[in-house]
């Protein structure tokens, strides 16, 4: 077979993989600490991890393929919401929540609030860690300074634990806007500068994602057709050309 389908159909593959990715950042265009995801490609050949090929192998297989996503960690906009629970982040750091399952989250989204146990909780359940654990709030006039001291009505109730990582640490999301990292790589952020009652917005630009939805569509329409082009009209070609030998 004609290594033009091959080529045709990663390249379809991997416009579809990039239509989803597209599709999610523009769905969270409003989701408060969301960070856009960005696809990038890379050659075939390069996921051979250097197997001796031919020169005419390689010419012939050299093509284009999805080679995942990156998380663009650029900051949002912080708009003021007026709560008292919603925080935002201004600068480096995440909070650390913990889920219902026991795992240590990572999160730039501030959107918390009190439960039934007067405990701060993210929009899902999971628990806003302080520096001691999980963060019981008395009855009282709430109030979170900027290194994240939590006091009710004056009183000291507990610290926030904001941590960050150093560069080139690995962090994989989880859901929409919390990350998971390697065991140990979180560190305390030594200032952190948090701001209550605002909270930061999504870094995705829904301009520059609807101009790239609107492209990758085209690139698979393409695609598309040259896939139609190999399977037809080339196979049928070939049947006609055999029928003279």
């Amino acid at each position: 077979m004609d290594s033009g389908f091959y080529s045709a159909f990663t390249g379809l593959a991997a416009r579809m993989q990039s239509l989803d990715l597209v599709a999610n950042n523009l769905a969270n265009v409003n989701t408060a600490g969301y960070k856009s995801q960005k696809e990038f490609y890379r050659a075939l050949t390069a996921s051979l991890h250097n197997r001796s090929l031919t020169p005419v192998n390689q010419a012939i297989n050299d093509f284009g393929m999805l080679g995942g996503s990156r998380t663009d960690f650029a900051a949002g906009s912080l708009d003021p919401t007026g709560n008292d629970t919603d925080l935002a982040i201004d600068g480096a750091g995440f909070f650390a929540v913990k889920s219902k399952a026991g795992a240590e989250h990572f999160t730039r989204n501030g959107n918390f609030s009190l439960n039934t146990q007067r405990q701060l909780v993210d929009s899902e359940g999971n628990l806003l860690q302080g520096e001691d654990g999980p963060i019981q709030v008395p009855s009282g006039k709430l109030t979170i300074s900027t290194d994240g001291t939590v006091s009710v009505d004056g009183a000291i109730v507990s610290k926030l634990k904001v941590v960050d990582f150093a560069p080139g640490t690995q962090l994989t999301l989880e859901g929409n806007t919390d990350f998971s990292a390697p065991t140990g790589s979180a560190k305390p952020l030594a200032t952190p500068q948090l701001r209550e009652g605002m909270l930061e917005g999504s870094n995705s630009n829904p301009v520059q994602n609807a101009v790239a939805l609107i492209n990758l569509q085209r690139n698979a329409e393409m695609m598309q057709r040259a896939l139609s082009i190999f399977n037809t009209d080339f196979n049928q070609t070939a049947v006609q050309e055999l029928a003279r030998v």
